[in-house]
């Protein structure tokens, strides 16, 4: 049985399934690619100065951190590797059932959310070309959302910006 449902026939876009408002600090994570495999860890370091989510390959190899400060309104948040910041998302608009984030990559192009934010159905697009889908009507499983990343995009920074927007939006950790 798939793990998608409904999804388009749109060749070499990677999927992957991610669980809703399980970001919390201290708690680790898989995120899983369309066959159910374990393609990303979310390591949630709670022992640091600052309160940190770190990206992983299964081998626990770092890839991204995202910082987080605990009881702190977060309208921007950054996105680091080895220590140096690439990108920053920032919330750029917020009304009843739109909302909207931009996101400033430091050596690559710029781009945007917009959509229902918390229900888990927006786009992230660069210069009008979607980046990524995020939806939660791909799956079957209750509290589950999926994320399908165009050809040729950097999978593990499309999915540390959506851990940067959940963290944003919900109240966790």
């Amino acid at each position: 049985m798939p793990l998608l449902r409904g999804r388009r026939d749109e060749a070499n876009m990677t999927r992957y399934r991610m669980r809703e408002k399980l970001f919390a600090i201290g708690d680790d994570f898989w995120i899983e690619n369309e066959a159910g495999q374990r393609a990303f860890k979310v390591n949630g370091k709670a022992l640091r100065v600052r309160d940190t989510l770190v990206l992983e390959t299964p081998n626990g190899e770092e890839l991204f951190s995202v910082q987080s400060k605990m009881l702190h309104i977060r309208d921007t948040m950054n996105i680091e590797r080895n220590g140096r910041k690439v990108a920053s998302i920032k919330k750029a608009l917020v009304s009843p059932l739109r909302d909207r984030f931009s996101i400033d990559v430091e050596d690559g192009e710029d781009m945007e959310a917009k959509g229902n934010i918390v229900d888990h159905e927006y786009k992230i697009e660069s210069d009008g070309d979607q980046v990524a889908e995020v939806s939660r009507r791909w799956f079957r499983v209750r509290d589950t959302y999926g994320v399908e990343i165009a050809p040729g995009k950097d999978d593990a920074l499309v999915l540390a910006v959506v851990i940067c927007i959940d963290q944003m939006t919900h109240d966790v950790g």
